[in-house]
């Protein structure tokens, strides 16, 4: 069985079902794999809730400058 040196791995991203393509100069060959590391593509939560703090902060200050302008635009449409 060849050996092989970890330098010569690379990071591959892996299909929807978690598989992943090795290549065929591992065709019919038994390969080991051992999972390292597993990275989420999902945000964590906080990363979630900081971004939900800031679009309720960024619709707070929004309907205050829609209240204003509405406001200003009434009291043009009276003159």
């Amino acid at each position: 069985m060849p050996e092989v040196d970890a330098r010569d791995l690379q990071t591959n991203e892996t299909d929807d079902r978690g598989r992943i393509y090795l290549g065929t100069e591992y065709a019919n060959k038994r390969v080991t794999v051992a999972v390292v590391e597993v990275e989420s593509d999902r945000p964590d939560e906080e990363d979630l809730a900081a971004a939900y703090r800031d679009a309720a902060e960024n619709a707070e200050t929004l309907a205050e400058e829609w209240g204003d302008t509405s406001d200003e635009a009434w009291t043009g449409l009276d003159e």
